[in-house]
């Protein structure tokens, strides 16, 4: 009997050593709208900032007013903790001298990085402006030398003409002055790996660091992956099948895929991942946990 649990020892060690690989980990949280909502995200912050990540992001909605609940959280969240945060920014639907205020306004209060994106095009004709990434860039570029990631699509952009038109939009973002890409999320590791080879084949140089969403609710997945035109393998579809009500199991099945990807690209020299968290601790803390990943010191956010 000792004999068998010794060699399971040795197995569960093989593993831990598999596992504790260095690698950078980042999140991606969204503006709270309501007391609740509140709570859980600094919960969230909370447990995930014991784990020393390189940065966290904040997004920003469709709507030019959702800049001020991007900016008032990505400020308490730096003054409360000390992270890195980057708040996302989108030039659809404002003016130039807005854009100019609002990287003026992030600069001078010491937010030097940021993940620039064109954004959604609102449910109506009279936008204020139609500008492309690559040129909101440019104009960051002009304000501060920003630290400027930008959004990568190994499946293809929902609005993009096809691969190749793609590629090249993100070589305009990147020869702008971005340092570096950020998937959307993806679960087809094969895609990611050979949209990685296309980037170097066409010159882009900079790091494509991969989005990882872990799974809780297949049923949401499913509808995430429809707007966004991701990729929801075969095996994905059989293996949550009859799960859509029971999130426990759901859970435990989305943290091994995740981990299983993480472990695989890390063998593929990947050494940066930024999970999209919507705004749930769980599942990302017990990930990069079990990945090796395990708080530096514990605190509270007073």
């Amino acid at each position: 009997m000792s004999d068998y649990y010794t060699d399971q020892q040795k197995k569960l060690s093989k593993v831990e050593l598999k596992f504790n690989k260095k690698f950078n980990i980042s999140f991606e949280f969204f503006p709270p709208r309501n007391k609740e909502m509140e709570e859980t995200l600094w919960k969230s912050i909370n447990f995930l900032s014991q784990l020393k990540p390189k940065f966290v992001s904040v997004t920003h909605g469709a709507n030019s007013g959702e800049n001020r609940l991007t900016y008032s959280i990505t400020k308490d969240i730096k003054d409360r903790t000390g992270l890195e945060v980057v708040p996302h920014l989108t030039c659809i639907n404002y003016t130039r001298n807005e854009l100019i205020n609002i990287a003026n306004n992030y600069w001078n209060n010491g937010i030097c990085k940021i993940i620039a994106l064109r954004g959604d095009l609102p449910n109506k004709k009279n936008i204020k402006t139609n500008m492309y990434c690559y040129e909101l860039i440019a104009l960051l570029k002009k304000v501060g030398d920003f630290d400027i990631s930008v959004a990568a699509y190994p499946e293809v952009h929902p609005e993009a003409k096809n691969a190749q038109a793609d590629l090249l939009n993100l070589k305009c973002k990147i020869d702008a002055g971005a340092n570096r890409a950020i998937t959307q999320f993806f679960f087809n590791i094969e895609h990611y790996l050979r949209f990685r080879d296309r980037c170097v084949a066409v010159g882009i140089d900079v790091e494509i660091v991969p989005g990882i969403l872990p799974v809780s609710n297949f049923k949401q997945l499913r509808h995430f992956a429809k707007i966004s035109k991701v990729q929801i393998p075969l095996w994905m579809y059989e293996i949550f099948n009859g799960l859509d009500n029971d999130f426990e199991t759901c859970k435990m099945i989305g943290a091994h895929i995740a981990m299983n990807m993480v472990e695989i690209l890390s063998n593929e020299g990947v050494k940066d991942f930024h999970f999209y968290t919507l705004n749930r601790y769980e599942m990302s803390y017990s990930i990069c946990h079990t990945l090796g990943i395990k708080p530096h010191k514990l605190f509270s956010i007073q």
